[in-house]
């Protein structure tokens, strides 16, 4: 099944059929949105009705992590000595739900339909990682936002030499996909603190968010880069909720 902008609405089967079809062989074909008018630029942040779409990937994110990889983790992590530097008596509410996923999105997946942005958005976006949080962090980041709707309104023809650049991105496009999903699991690393490991315990501490990464990327090419900043939100939300309602509901926690 091809996907077409403005088709109806398709079924969990369909979704979850497209999903793995995506993962074995990344590609740019026609995305899979509900809605079809506005400019190019629009259409990539607002898909239409995607709530539910994403709140149905999230819980079943949710499952996935907590059921299926969350034990391996642990176990992984008891033996590694590793611990999680986020303190549950201090959550990270506006870093989890808002700044993350729109950093992170914009660093690991906004340029895989928009290669050519690479070029000047991930100095900027890097250059803000390395200076930390903090009022400089936030001008580039506001930076990158304007350049990034700015040249995104552009139409412009590509000349024959970059019609041939993007026939050589398209063409390796599943290992480009593939290698952002890496990295933007790699990065997650800096979530723990580590006493003792060995370098293979490593990748099964961020197995999450390999998965979840696998997800959100396929959201931001299929469906838009809002869909997929909406999913990631949405997604970092539920452990923050989960976390904070334990340290009510069981004070010897805290």
């Amino acid at each position: 099944m091809n996907g077409r902008e403005g088709q109806k609405a398709l079924t969990w089967a369909q979704q979850w059929r497209l999903f793995i079809q995506f993962c074995r062989h990344p590609h740019l074909n026609p995305r899979v949105r509900q809605i079809s008018t506005g400019a190019g630029w629009y259409r990539d942040w607002v898909a239409g009705p995607i709530w539910m779409d994403a709140l149905k990937w999230a819980t079943t994110l949710w499952i996935i992590n907590l059921f299926v990889i969350g034990p391996l983790v642990l176990m992984v992590a008891a033996k590694s000595g590793a611990t999680h530097a986020i303190n549950p008596k201090a959550l990270p509410w506006f870093l989890a739900i808002f700044w993350a996923p729109f950093f992170e999105e914009m660093l690991f997946r906004y340029g895989l339909r928009r290669p050519a942005t690479v070029i000047w958005l991930l100095p900027l976006l890097v250059l803000g990682i390395w200076q930390g949080a903090g009022w400089v962090q936030v001008m580039l980041f506001v930076m990158a936002l304007f350049l990034v709707f700015r040249t995104a309104k552009q139409t412009v023809m590509p000349s024959p030499r970059a019609r041939r650049w993007l026939r050589m991105y398209r063409a390796q496009f599943w290992w480009i996909f593939h290698l952002a999903t890496l990295l933007f699991a790699a990065v997650h690393l800096s979530n723990f603190t580590f006493s003792s490991v060995q370098w293979w315990m490593l990748p099964a501490l961020v197995l999450p968010q390999w998965v979840t990464g696998l997800v959100l990327g396929w959201f931001r090419v299929m469906k838009g880069i809002g869909p997929a900043i909406l999913l990631h939100s949405l997604f970092n939300a539920g452990p923050m909720v989960l976390v904070w309602w334990m340290m009510r509901s069981m004070p010897d926690l805290s």
